[in-house]
């Protein structure tokens, strides 16, 4: 007798799982950060671009002003003529003339150093921070020239340590030649006892600020033979220099020129000197000047002539071999053409 044989139920064979490998996942947190760092890079290009058209396009009238006086008197003033035409900018330019505010200005710290016949003050305006230094006697001045002229300029403190002195300021302009801006190339006519130094004008008039035999500081148009004539001792070159003429407020306009460091020569009546730097483009510390704030300086010291001298990062004063102001230079001193030094 044949038993039945039980069926199983058909089992169902599972298929093999395939094995995926880990994957790394990465925290949100470093997701992030790429995307934040990436939206900055972004936006600081896009303020970097849009910037110029802010500036010379937008409505702020004042910010116009300033950056155009700022620039145009700059190595680069190509940028606002790139925005701008020459009509416009002279339209510009002639808004931003103020008589100054001398009211603003304090005469902050003396350091007098009667044995070496200097006065050194600092000076404070509502933008800007500076030094003021009187020298007695007139004729202790001298115009240093850079030893490599058509090569390079000098730092001042080197002019200072070859020459002995015991202060100096930067001086006159240069001419940029090939966009090196090097400082080889003094502006216009250099003066140094007597003899001209450098002459890039031949016969031609030309801004000059210096002292005569007798310690006089005269500034003005004048040829290379009117120099010699009127007995120039020490002269360097700059342009529309002129700030205070015989008590009277030069013809400058201060839009030409906007917001920047100074650096400046005036006399006393009594023949005393008087070097003017004002630190600029460092926000947290000084803004810099206008000339007229120039001007409102050079009257509370009782200047009865002054003259601007070349200045944005050339602005130097030096005393004892040290630079006692803040140059707004990234490397602390350029190199420059020409300085006016105080002779021991």
């Amino acid at each position: 007798m044949r038993t039945k044989q039980k069926i199983l139920p058909k089992q169902r064979i599972q298929p093999k799982l395939k094995i995926q490998p880990k994957q790394r996942i990465r925290p949100k947190k470093k997701i992030r950060r790429k995307k934040v760092i990436v939206f900055l890079i972004f936006n600081l290009i896009f303020a970097i671009f849009m910037a110029p058209f802010i500036i010379f396009r937008g409505p702020f009238g004042d910010l116009k002003v300033l950056a155009v006086g700022s620039i145009i008197t700059s190595r680069h003033p190509q940028v606002v003529r790139a925005f701008l035409s020459e009509e416009e900018i002279s339209e510009i330019t002639k808004k931003f003339n103020s008589p100054g505010s001398g009211a603003n200005i304090n005469r902050l710290i003396n350091v007098s150093d009667p044995s070496a016949g200097i006065v050194i003050e600092d000076i404070k305006g509502s933008a800007f921070k500076g030094k003021v230094m009187l020298i007695k006697d007139p004729k202790r001045i001298q115009v240093a020239v850079t030893k490599d002229i058509g090569e390079t300029g000098q730092l001042l403190s080197s002019m200072v340590k070859e020459s002995g002195a015991i202060a100096a300021i930067n001086g006159g302009g240069f001419d940029d030649l090939n966009g090196r801006g090097n400082g080889a190339y003094p502006m216009g006519i250099s003066v140094h006892n007597g003899e001209i130094v450098s002459n890039d004008s031949g016969n031609e008039a030309v801004e000059i600020i210096g002292l005569d035999k007798d310690g006089k500081l005269i500034g003005g148009k004048m040829t290379a033979s009117e120099i010699k004539s009127k007995n120039i001792r020490e002269a360097v070159s700059f342009w529309k220099t002129t700030l205070v003429k015989n008590g009277k407020r030069g013809d400058f306009i201060d839009g030409e020129w906007g917001v920047a460091p100074r650096s400046a020569i005036g006399q006393k009546e009594d023949g005393t000197i008087i070097f003017v730097v004002i630190d600029g483009r460092q926000p947290t510390w000084s803004i810099g000047a206008k000339l007229s704030d120039l001007y409102q300086i050079f009257l509370k010291y009782g200047a009865v002539n002054a003259y601007n001298l070349d200045g944005g990062s050339s602005t130097e004063l030096v005393y004892n071999q040290k630079i006692i102001n803040k140059p707004c230079d990234f490397f602390g001193e350029r190199y420059i053409p020409t300085a006016f030094l105080v002779m021991p």
